[in-house]
């Protein structure tokens, strides 16, 4: 070495051992501890064990429209979805949602129709009693009917009635409107008329689960 001349400068941001240490990277690993790999890095960090979880609910699209709205720039056009969710035990829910396409519409409608259960309080297959009940102009009546008969109901009524696990009813729309949407709110408005019918009296559920109970000879 030449005299006069002190030490060679490490390089700018190295240690004297040849690794960084402003991400406490080793030579070994090869990886920063500012990215969670290295010795003491977090790793799988905020990951969920739930996430491959199953889910017991079957979801059924209703009906899929396209509505548009009218803005300051102009016409928006979105979609939406109404999807009916049950586990074919006693549970029903309904969802309405739009969103920007086809598929976002139908996944915020499951999740909203997974969100509003509605217990329906099944008998043998059927329900406890005869309920009706209206939404605006739709109105819906609903009967129970001995084991066997099957679901004598169609369009709106069957499907809910189809997850929320009734096997034995009869319906009729008394009012005039074709609208899905609202049958279907009137539909589930007669499961909870049901439900808290129930609720109060459950004497006269088993009066009527005996009534409509199979005859054995």
């Amino acid at each position: 070495m030449p005299a006069g001349q002190g030490a060679p400068r490490a390089n700018r941001g190295s240690s004297p051992f040849g690794q960084d240490r402003r991400f406490g990277g080793g030579a070994k690993t090869g990886n920063t501890s500012r990215y969670g790999g290295g010795r003491g890095g977090r790793g799988n960090y905020g990951k969920r064990d739930d996430r491959d979880r199953k889910d017991d609910m079957d979801s059924k699209l209703l009906d899929l429209s396209r509505v548009s709205h009218t803005r300051a720039g102009g016409r928006r056009l979105r979609f939406r979805a109404i999807v009916i969710s049950g586990n074919k035990a006693g549970k029903v829910g309904l969802g309405v949602a739009s969103g920007l396409d086809v598929a976002q519409a139908v996944e915020k409608a499951t999740i909203q129709s997974k969100k509003n259960m509605t217990i329906v309080p099944v008998v043998n297959g059927t329900i406890s009693h005869e309920t009706i009940a209206k939404v605006g102009p739709a109105e819906v009546m609903i009967k129970p009917q001995r084991k066997g008969r099957g679901l004598m109901a169609g369009g709106v009524v069957r499907l809910i009635c189809q997850l929320a696990g009734v096997k034995d009813i009869s319906s009729k729309m008394l009012g005039t409107t074709k609208n899905k949407l609202n049958n279907a709110r009137a539909t589930i408005k007669a499961f909870e008329y049901l439900e808290s019918q129930s609720l109060k009296k459950p004497e006269v559920v088993a009066e009527k689960a005996k009534e409509t109970a199979p005859v054995v000879k």
